[in-house]
């Protein structure tokens, strides 16, 4: 009846029973001398059935052992025939946990295939390998393009004069080529408009994220310019690892370095100050950053359950729990305990995420003595990346202990301290920012 109010088509007023409510007419006379009402006949078109046969649709919605025979398209055919099934086998309405028992049922016994009608419509995400993006949910794509653009987005876009200042040929803004346009991202391709034409397969991926990783060594143009290009086509390069299902090695491997890429520009974005837009980029970078991690965990546990475990695995683990330094650690919507509650012994008891756990547990606890001195000896230089802008913050709280508890009347040597602090002698001297309230230092 949900379905009749929202087609416009009211219930008669007056005392209601089954008997004179049309869907549940099972005798023939009664159905071909009652006239089937507008609403049902247009509902029955959409779902495919023969147009002016007013008895079709309305013998099938009360013939219940035809359900399954019911041509269906899109998601509310899907959804229907998934309440109709539920209440034959007893689920209640509204009852998530039947719902979800029943939802599980149906895949298992063969109802994925009209799963796989519905996703037809639906719009393919752009980096993050969920239930809608897997071979299982649309079918599997293969592209052919060969060049790190395709040739009609880098005509539409010498058109438009939509190149980066890298993808100029001898500087035209007009004219680019092959070798030096690359894909930009879009958020949403829908499945119509995808063309095998227009999707990189993986060697043509790999040759274009050696081309973009190389532009950071460049010189001629600010740091936060080449951030903006590179960031940009890395996410192309990930949404198009997505809409292919690549799950390999080498594709593991093109997240790693996508990862460094994130953690590199994460350390120099801040020491940028040619731009006014320095901290919104710091902050997408970092978005960007942890979408990154949580794309090549998942790759890592689909590689742990065919029996293949990464060597880089714990190096990678330990730089998602440095971005849980501070009050604003970046999270996937679970406590850090939860989700270290979820690790693999091997990976918890590896090198890397003992450092790390250190390195958080000292943070908290306001040690700077042990913070800096594992800084000072452990920390790689990626992991420095991360710690790096939490330096300062120590710092302060170091120099107020120490001239809330040392003894005023004697200076404190200044070598010991940009020791302890990890400065240099003139450092501390120059930039008394972090050294406020600390009381007198003698060299």
């Amino acid at each position: 009846m949900e379905d009749t109010r929202k087609l416009g088509f009211q219930r008669p007023k007056g005392r209601y029973s089954k008997a004179s409510d049309p869907r549940f007419l099972t005798d023939k006379k009664h159905t071909e001398e009652r006239v089937c009402p507008e609403p049902f006949l247009a509902r029955g078109r959409k779902l495919g059935f023969n147009k002016g046969k007013e008895q079709s649709y309305l013998a099938s919605s009360v013939d219940q052992s035809s359900i399954s025979e019911t041509k269906y398209v899109g998601e509310q055919g899907f959804m229907d025939e998934l309440n109709e099934r539920g209440r034959k086998l007893g689920y209640r309405r509204g009852n998530k946990a039947s719902r979800d028992e029943f939802t599980d049922r149906s895949s298992e016994t063969g109802f994925r295939r009209v799963k796989e009608q519905s996703c037809s419509v639906k719009s393919v995400a752009e980096d993050v390998y969920d239930e809608d993006q897997n071979s299982d949910a649309h079918p599997s794509i293969i592209g052919t393009c060969p060049d790190m653009c395709p040739a009609r987005e880098r005509a539409q876009r010498e058109r438009l004069r939509d190149l980066a200042v890298f993808e100029r040929l001898n500087g035209d803004p007009q004219k680019t080529s092959p070798t030096l346009a690359a894909k930009k991202f879009c958020r949403t391709i829908s499945m119509p408009q995808l063309h095998v034409s227009d999707i990189r397969p993986l060697p043509v991926l790999r040759d274009t994220l050696i081309y973009l990783l190389r532009l950071l060594e460049a010189a001629d143009h600010p740091f936060e310019v080449v951030h903006n290009f590179v960031f940009d086509r890395t996410r192309s390069i990930r949404q198009d690892l997505s809409m292919q299902n690549i799950i390999n090695e080498e594709a593991i491997l093109m997240h790693e370095q996508m990862v460094k890429f994130h953690i590199i520009s994460h350390y120099k974005l801040p020491q940028s100050a040619s731009s006014a837009s320095i901290s919104s980029l710091c902050h997408l970078n970092l978005e960007q950053l942890t979408k990154t991690l949580k794309t090549l965990f998942d790759l890592y546990e689909i590689s742990r359950s065919c029996g293949t475990i990464n060597k880089n695995r714990a190096e990678f683990y330990s730089y998602y729990v440095l971005l849980h330094l501070g009050p604003h650690g970046q999270s996937t919507g679970e406590s850090l305990s939860v989700w270290f509650r979820r690790l693999d012994a091997p990976l918890l008891k590896s090198r890397e995420m003992q450092f790390a756990r250190n390195v958080l547990r000292h943070f908290r606890i306001a040690n700077y003595k042990r913070f800096f001195s594992l800084a000072a000896t452990e920390a790689s230089y990626l992991q420095l990346c991360l710690m790096e802008s939490f330096f300062n913050e120590v710092r302060t709280w170091s120099l107020a202990c120490i001239n809330h508890g040392g003894y005023k009347l004697y200076p404190y040597p200044i070598s010991h301290l940009s020791k302890l602090l990890m400065l240099k002698a003139q450092a501390v001297v120059k930039n008394p920012e972090p050294c406020k309230g600390a009381g007198p230092i003698s060299s």
